[in-house]
């Protein structure tokens, strides 16, 4: 189901920002709360592991997600996307260039949360 959770893998806390499947109408009321998560945490302690795969890709999903890593990037230690495909691959890039974060893309969540674990 999609929402922003925190899980724990290998003994790191992690947070699984679950877009599978999203509408931009959707996204656009998931990112605050996984903001107000984000905000209450120590900067650079955040691992996220977001999963996009079957999201709609917008123009409004796509600024979101940007204004969204930007907003988080203090925070967050390393960054795990799964379901990075087409044109999500553009905007993935994108977003890396532009922010200039620790980030990794994965076939599977377990790949994810196994490299999440390992960033210190």
């Amino acid at each position: 189901m999609a929402g922003a959770h925190f899980i724990e893998h290998k003994g790191k806390k992690i947070l699984h920002l679950d877009f599978a499947g999203c509408k931009s109408a959707e996204l656009a009321k998931i990112i605050p709360e996984a903001k107000a998560m984000i905000g209450k945490e120590p900067n650079g302690s955040v691992r996220t592991l977001t999963d996009v795969t079957d999201m709609e890709v917008t123009k409004e999903t796509s600024a979101t997600i940007k204004d969204f890593t930007t907003f988080n990037k203090p925070y967050v230690i390393a960054g795990a996307v799964v379901g990075v495909t087409g044109l999500k691959k553009v905007i993935y890039n994108a977003i890396v260039a532009i922010s200039g974060r620790n980030m990794s893309t994965f076939d599977t969540i377990d790949q994810a949360k196994d490299w999440l674990a390992t960033q210190t």
